[in-house]
């Protein structure tokens, strides 16, 4: 091996050295942040199961406006796939005159694959993407600001209730993603967040992802829209 290979190998060595170094000192001085949302004590259930899966949750209100609500199960591959330290909260909410949105939280652990890009939640229920919006939702109390969203707008198949027949169907997904100190709907931003105050800070931020969907027939999504953002 000539002088200049020797040279180079040694200086990839170093590099790769003073990164596990680095990496080990981050690591041994890492803490948990706390999550952004309240918790409570309540139980978590699972799809077509009898005995809970957990015993906390992201709290969501019962009643909003003139919605009222029941909890949501979670579903078996997301209790599969996502890491055991994951928490959810998860309600359908009704208004009196039927209109109907899912609320879903996904809280992370220590374990930070507990989020994922929130496109993958709309292929894996069969629904094609069309449209990707990043908005900004008003919001008055407990202090005024603008909450920022991604709305996704897609198309799908459902089934009429009455015939059975297959039917065209439209689908408002609307999240965003929160810590304790940030407020994002970018999930590069979010990445980029957890890496900088876990290198900087020592803190692994717990981050949540928070979502809304609700189904409705083509030609009434900014209808649909507008009835979500009452209710968020």
């Amino acid at each position: 091996m000539t002088k200049e290979k020797w040279i180079a190998l040694s200086a990839v060595l170093i590099l790769i050295g003073g990164c596990a170094a680095f990496l080990a000192t981050v690591k041994s001085r890492q803490r948990l942040g706390n999550p952004g949302l309240k918790l409570v004590p309540q139980a978590v259930w699972v799809e077509n199961e009898k005995n809970p899966v957990g015993t906390n949750s992201v709290a969501l209100p019962s009643r909003v406006l003139d919605f009222v609500s029941q909890p949501l199960p979670v579903t078996k591959i997301e209790l599969e796939t996502l890491p055991k330290d994951t928490t959810f909260g998860r309600r359908r909410y009704v208004s009196a005159d039927g209109f109907r949105a899912d609320a879903s939280v996904v809280l992370m652990g220590r374990d930070r694959t507990s989020i994922h890009k929130p496109q993958i939640c709309l292929d894996g229920q069969g629904l094609r993407i069309e449209k990707t919006e990043l908005l900004r939702i008003p919001i008055a109390r407990p202090h005024r600001y603008d909450l920022p969203v991604m709305k996704l707008t897609a198309a799908g198949e459902g089934r009429d209730q009455s015939s059975g027949q297959p039917v065209k169907l439209s689908a408002v997904y609307v999240y965003w993603f929160v810590s304790e100190n940030h407020l994002t709907a970018d999930h590069r931003e979010r990445v980029w967040w957890m890496a900088k105050d876990l290198i900087t800070t020592g803190v692994l931020q717990r981050w949540a992802y928070v979502a809304y969907l609700s189904v409705c027939l083509p030609g009434r999504e900014e209808a649909t829209f507008e009835r979500m953002k009452e209710l968020i």
